[in-house]
């Protein structure tokens, strides 16, 4: 028995009622630590950043950017997805949630709609508009074949099923949080602002940046100033071409690979060079390069003086994604000259936002958080010089037939099978789904059977099985079970090989392609810093669903909705 005294009367406690009120003093410790909360949150997520990247080239990293995270921050540096399908969307809308896509629903960059017939673009939406008329995606500049999915130019986050931490801020607070959301790519900026904030991102078509009328009526004055300086047009003419002498790179010897993809003229060499403003390709090669990210920078740092954020004592929420890693990564791949070289210069980028937001509001009133939507494989061609198998899954060239006309003669089916493949997901056919003499369950194990028979396919997994939970207790089936959607998945869910995987998208073809459950894509970095928390390195395993309900204890806000994560009890040391 324990005794706590106080001057009015004396309790007497048993050790278990004890242990309760330790474990509740704790809970309170965070809420003592949140009421002095910073003026803004800024969280960037850096598309297609693996975790090893941000330190492969430590020697060589400027002082303001990776290394002051690095060394002022809290890393975490064994941080993974849990989700099977590590594409854009996904990822980001994990981050946004604390959730898995299980629940968020935002299970791929597309997937079909058995309610429309038709395969849809993850945040499409046509009730809102663009407000700038011919900004929707051109199909012909566009390297995210993924985009012309879409059947709508309209923009929103209503497929997002639960609630951001962006969300949950604004509503413990009346809506006096403001909230943005910036990228290159519309569905990195939509899914961390959330339902309640404010979302810009960069259109290729018009080579400005842009919003829907879910946002705005129309646009703030300090967005047209910004559009109307033209900033993209001074890359005209110019090249990129190496930040630093050739001799200091890892790969100066391997500038010129067969596997990286020419877009354009582009060229797969130092420099590469844009071309003329109104080029065919122009502003996909901005966004290809690291001028996409420093475009990204210079609308953020105006929304920030525009809109005031952090300039009172009410904790903002700015997001930041930078996507032109993920676009180097496809076309030249994260080992490559043009990999090295767009980290460095990622560096310094991120160098200039942490200097312009401590002088706008200062370092320790800003909780800074780091991380990635999804890591990213090695090109085949890279790795087999190595003497490391990998290679590309053709299906084209599998002989399908004797399958199909076993699974027809099994199951009594006359037309076909499948309706589509959307990674990762195979749909069965409507004439099949609505058959309701069939059982899916059996046929979707036999599908999955003779799919595990074809080169290069790891496991294939049916729908009725993740429905009921009746999967083997592994971490792959688990992570594909997190990626489950009753009412977006496909019927087969297929995982590549390590290493392995489809080489053409909508007829590009690319040097690497993410979206596996396999550690290179699974793994990103995450990092804290800034207001009150303390340096540290953390090797533990930490998943990034993690990271929303975090945010939430450290403001005192709740979880979000779907929350799944473990609050990181070191942000709070």
């Amino acid at each position: 028995m324990t005794k706590i005294v106080d001057t009015r009367i004396t309790w007497t406690i048993s050790a278990p009622v004890l242990a309760v009120i330790v474990l509740i003093a704790g809970c309170l410790s965070v809420s003592v630590f949140a009421a002095d909360k910073p003026k803004l949150v800024l969280q960037i997520t850096v598309d297609q950043l693996r975790g090893d990247l941000p330190t492969r080239y430590y020697d060589r990293l400027g002082e303001g950017g990776f290394r002051y995270l690095w060394e002022n921050g809290l890393v975490y540096g064994n941080a993974h997805h849990a989700h099977a399908n590590t594409e854009t969307i996904v990822g980001h809308a994990t981050l946004a949630t604390g959730t898995h896509p299980s629940i968020h629903g935002m299970i791929g960059n597309i997937w079909f709609d058995r309610e429309t017939g038709y395969t849809t673009y993850n945040i499409e939406d046509p009730d809102y508009r663009l407000l700038t008329e011919g900004a929707d995606v051109d199909e012909d500049a566009e390297i995210d074949p993924t985009q012309k999915a879409a059947r709508s130019e309209g923009r929103s986050p209503a497929s997002i099923l639960v609630t951001t931490f962006s969300d949950e801020l604004r509503s413990a607070n009346g809506g006096q949080s403001k909230v943005f959301g910036v990228s290159v790519k519309d569905r990195g900026a939509i899914s961390l602002a959330g339902h309640s904030g404010k979302a810009f991102w960069f259109s290729k078509a018009s080579g400005q940046f842009v919003t829907s009328n879910y946002y705005y009526d129309e646009y703030p004055q300090w967005v047209k100033d910004w559009n109307d300086l033209n900033i993209p047009q001074n890359y005209a003419e110019s090249t990129w071409a190496l930040l630093n002498e050739s001799s200091s790179y890892i790969f100066a010897d391997t500038d010129d690979r067969p596997w990286e993809l020419d877009l354009g003229g582009f060229g797969r060499t130092f420099p590469h060079a844009y071309g003329k403003g109104d080029g065919k390709y122009y502003t996909t090669m901005l966004t290809a390069s690291p001028a996409g990210d420093a475009i990204t920078l210079d609308f953020a740092k105006a929304l920030v003086e525009a809109e005031q954020l952090g300039q009172d004592e009410v904790t903002d929420y700015l997001s930041i994604s930078f996507s032109s890693t993920d676009y180097v990564g496809h076309l030249f791949g994260p080992s490559s000259l043009e990999g090295e070289d767009n980290i460095l210069r990622l560096d310094r980028t991120l160098a200039e936002l942490l200097r312009f937001i401590d002088e706008k509001v200062g370092m320790g009133n800003t909780l800074v958080v780091l991380s990635a939507d999804h890591g990213g494989p090695d090109s085949p061609g890279y790795l087999n010089s190595l003497g490391i198998p990998a290679g590309y899954v053709e299906p084209d060239s599998w002989d399908t037939a004797p399958a199909i006309e076993r699974l027809k003669n099994e199951f009594g089916i006359e037309g076909k099978i499948m309706e589509t493949y959307n990674h990762p997901y195979l749909f069965f056919s409507e004439e099949v789904t609505n058959n309701g003499s069939i059982d899916k369950a059996a046929l979707e194990q036999a599908v999955a059977r003779e799919l595990a028979t074809f080169p290069g396919v790891s496991i294939a997994v049916g729908s009725s099985a993740l429905r009921e939970g009746n999967v083997p207790d592994t971490a792959l089936h688990r992570a594909v079970l997190n990626n489950f959607h009753p009412k977006r998945s496909g019927d087969i869910y297929v995982v590549f090989e390590p290493n392995w995987f489809i080489n053409d998208f909508d007829g590009l073809m690319v040097a690497v392609t993410h979206g596996s459950p396999w550690p290179y894509d699974t793994w990103v970095p995450v990092v804290f810093a800034g207001a009150g928390v303390q340096p540290g390195k953390v090797v533990r395993k930490i998943h990034t669903v993690d990271i929303a309900p975090t945010l939430s204890a450290y403001l005192g806000a709740k979880p979000p909705s779907g929350s799944a994560g473990t609050v990181l009890q070191e942000v709070f040391r």
